[in-house]
């Protein structure tokens, strides 16, 4: 019964991350024209570019391949989640978030042809790459998991 309820609540973070990706997506591809860039404030730029490879735009032109990938990636997760011995509560919500971005940027390719990209940090040295909500969503589940997956006791995590 309760893994019922983590998987509901597994459910309901990634849907809601994969619509409000999707908006973004929407958004910037409807009124920033490819190329352009719109100043929000000083630190933050709507940039909107399309990503036809992977992560940090690696092997452009080969997106299927990580589409493909993350399909199969979301598959397991799902999979662990459903049927996993000794899942933790705090893997439904954190994989909430990153198969909702995963999910995001999958759609992305099926949509666009590419994962549109437009979050454009600015003043970071060395740092030259454009990324979307999905990306940081990902991050939101990825970076608490690996903490709590390192740092919590077995019994803190029950």
């Amino acid at each position: 019964m309760q893994r019922s309820k983590h998987l509901i609540l597994f459910s309901g973070i990634a849907l809601t991350v994969l619509l409000g990706s999707q908006l973004g997506s929407y958004l910037v591809n409807s009124r920033i024209p490819l190329g352009e860039s719109v100043e929000w404030s000083a630190l933050i730029h709507f940039t909107h570019i399309r990503n036809m490879g992977g992560v940090f735009g690696m092997f452009q032109g080969h997106g299927w391949i990580f589409g493909a990938f993350s399909v199969a990636l979301i598959a397991g997760l799902v999979f662990y989640l459903a049927r996993g011995k000794q899942v933790q509560p705090y893997e439904f919500i954190c994989f909430g978030f990153i198969a909702g971005g995963g999910l995001s940027n999958i759609l992305d390719r099926l949509i666009y042809g590419s994962v549109v990209d437009f979050i454009n940090v600015q003043g970071i040295p060395f740092w030259h790459y454009i990324f979307n909500t999905a990306d940081v969503m990902v991050h939101v589940g990825l970076w608490p998991m690996l903490y709590l997956s390192l740092f919590s006791t077995p019994s803190a995590q029950a």
